[in-house]
């Protein structure tokens, strides 16, 4: 970037009009103070995003402005001037030379806008989201002919703004991430079934692989990358609970109502993100269908209501084995090693499936994994 020497030098050079303005210092009360070359003001006024010079010109400066004007758009509101789209789409690939810090930075100030969607949009429509997260435009999936799913692309649009609405306490990048990139596994993972339908079996796998790798690459903190990871893994986890007894499925589908063991799995497995996933999973139902809409909710009210219960009762977001390492080693006589790591395991899986144990069935189910596992037992009194 070259820096003008004089003011009308230096305000061609920013990057939009409305940036553009300046006032003399120190007499800005003289009535020439105010110094706008480019009709700055107007385009406030009107809210349009313009570049003083020619838009190549600005977005040769800075390639990174190209995504500055789709985030102004998020965030402010603001239509962005025809030309200076025709530039960003045919500039787009000139973005390969900005640091991926200042790209991912800008992407992140832009998902967690007022309005992230229509930057996106802009993103999408002027390809350069084939250069920042390529895995968006891929959702544009061909709706088949008998419209047996969603487009992915405009469901993954309604999953990140019925996400916003559900934040609390203001802009939650890891959420927006999640909502954006949990169906990025669905291009890979189609297949057409005999009858003309699609199915996306194990998308969410897929795309947790996926989605570390992008957010990987675009250098985002590892506590984030791994958070977004598991809450696309677990994102559909939910589908496969029912409501009661055997045969009483939501929304009248069949199929056995989750155990105890089953709720403290999801709550385990989800961990510190057990909120956000909350979120995401009711985010994630968009369909039209008011019947079945209102029964994804109810099921999962009732889920939310059983791991309350639950948590009242056993501290969920807490769950250890009943017995420590300390106690396991001396209970077996062992050292440190890998045995007291698979012996602390087993009394997890125990505890998921059992809930709380009394001391003495901890103390037996130990011995008992330890003979199974051809331990020599101490003698001594399970009491």
């Amino acid at each position: 970037m070259t820096y003008g020497d004089t003011i009308a030098d230096d305000l061609v050079r920013r990057d939009f009009t409305v940036n553009a303005m300046a006032v003399a210092l120190p007499d800005w009360r003289a009535p020439d103070a105010f110094v706008d070359l480019h009709g700055g003001l107007d385009d406030l006024a009107a809210g349009v995003l313009r570049t003083p010079g020619t838009p190549q010109a600005s977005f040769g400066d800075d390639p990174l402005r190209m995504l500055r004007a789709a985030r102004f758009a998020a965030q402010l509101g603001f239509r962005v001037a025809p030309d200076v789209v025709a530039a960003m789409r045919e500039m787009s690939g000139r973005l390969e030379i900005v640091s991926v810090e200042r790209v991912s930075e800008e992407l992140s100030k832009l998902l967690c806008a007022a309005r992230p969607r229509v930057g996106l949009e802009l993103l999408v429509e002027t390809g350069l989201a084939d250069r920042v997260v390529p895995e968006l435009p891929a959702l544009r999936l061909e709706i088949d002919e008998h419209h047996q799913h969603k487009d992915v692309y405009e469901h993954t649009l309604q999953v990140l703004e019925r996400a916003i609405a559900l934040e609390e306490d203001g802009p939650d990048l890891v959420l927006r991430l999640a909502a954006l990139l949990h169906d990025i596994g669905k291009p890979r993972t189609r297949r057409k079934e005999p009858g003309g339908g699609v199915s996306f079996h194990h998308h969410e796998v897929v795309g947790a692989s996926m989605a570390r790798k992008r957010l990987l690459a675009l250098r985002y903190p590892k506590d984030v990358v791994a958070a977004v990871v598991l809450l696309t893994e677990l994102h559909l986890r939910f589908h496969g609970y029912r409501v009661g007894g055997p045969g009483a499925g939501a929304g009248g589908s069949q199929g056995s109502a989750w155990t105890d063991s089953a709720v403290r799995r999801y709550v385990t497995d989800a961990g510190p993100q057990l909120e956000r996933l909350h979120k995401l999973v009711r985010s994630d139902c968009t369909t039209r269908n008011r019947r079945r809409a209102a029964a994804l909710a109810a099921a999962y009210d009732d889920l939310e209501a059983r791991i309350a219960a639950l948590a009242e009762q056993e501290e969920l977001g807490r769950i250890r084995p009943d017995l420590d390492g300390t106690a396991i080693m001396e209970l077996l006589g062992l050292p440190p090693g890998p045995r007291v790591g698979q012996a602390y395991r087993h009394l997890l899986e125990v505890r998921m499936e059992r809930g709380p144990l009394a001391h003495d069935q901890a103390v037996s189910e130990l011995l008992a994994w330890a003979r199974d596992q051809g331990l020599a037992v101490p003698d001594r009194d399970a009491g």
